[in-house]
């Protein structure tokens, strides 16, 4: 095999497991872990891979992940306190939910804070700290492993405590929405998470800004059947909308 011929194998692998370690290419080629790293370097450069501590990830993949909380806080933040709004409309007084993780399901925690009598459950350490100001809502944190950047909290630990709960709504980010495809998310780590909440849930709600609207991301979480409804905002760029029949709400961003 040609070094040209396992980059581009490297690439191909990558895509389809969405994380590869340093370790196990070098086992895998047969070849020391500098010649790895040379490779990494070179598929760095040109744009086809992201390197991370000890391994990579794939270009869309990682240039996602590696976007800073506060900065993602901030896009398409009118869209995404329309779809908070809405969402938190659905919620009354007295009932128990989860909350995902993602800067939409942020927007829902701060849109929560007039409600009384919440039980919440969440493995977002944002969330969290955005309702433990309010002394009409418990919040339970499912704890676990931190995601580096993102403050998600992940792991078997976390995954038993979702499945040992039975709530009334369960808000769930997503990295993709596609009609046919279903919920889709980049990282395959918060997968067995989201669909452990998806079973703790009487409904389940997708919280997704257009931009997630028709896009298919790394790792499918689960069919367009599993959802109750997904919430995102009128935009130009929003395709294809009927094809997502009454489950998809769709929010103005300009009403407040």
């Amino acid at each position: 095999m040609t070094a040209a011929q396992r980059r581009a194998q490297i690439v191909e692998m990558i895509t389809e497991k969405g994380y590869l370690n340093t370790a196990e290419l070098s086992d895998l080629f047969k070849v020391d872990a500098s010649t790895i790293r040379r490779d990494l370097s070179l598929l760095e450069k040109t744009g086809r891979v992201i390197r991370t501590h000890g391994g990579l990830l794939p270009a869309e993949t990682g240039s996602s992940l590696d976007t800073p909380y506060h900065v993602r806080l901030q896009m398409n933040a009118p869209a995404k306190a329309a779809i908070a709004r809405y969402a938190a409309s659905l919620v009354q007084d007295g009932q128990s939910l989860i909350l995902d993780n993602g800067s939409s399901v942020h927007a829902l925690a701060l849109a929560l804070k007039d409600k009384k009598d919440l039980t919440v459950v969440t493995n977002d350490i944002f969330c969290a700290m955005a309702l433990g100001h309010h002394s009409g809502i418990t919040v339970h944190v499912a704890g676990g492993m931190m995601l580096d950047k993102v403050y998600t909290l992940v792991g078997p630990e976390t995954v038993d405590k979702i499945n040992s709960i039975h709530v009334d709504w369960a808000f769930l980010g997503a990295e993709g929405v596609h009609y046919e495809k279903g919920i889709s998310n980049i990282n395959t780590i918060e997968i067995p998470l989201k669909q452990a909440m998806i079973k703790s849930a009487e409904k389940t709600v997708v919280l997704a800004d257009s931009s997630k609207i028709g896009y298919r991301a790394l790792a499918p979480v689960c069919p367009l059947s599993d959802i109750s409804m997904i919430i995102t905002e009128a935009s130009p760029n929003l395709k294809q909308r009927s094809k997502y029949g009454p489950r998809l709400m769709v929010v103005d961003p300009d009403l407040q």
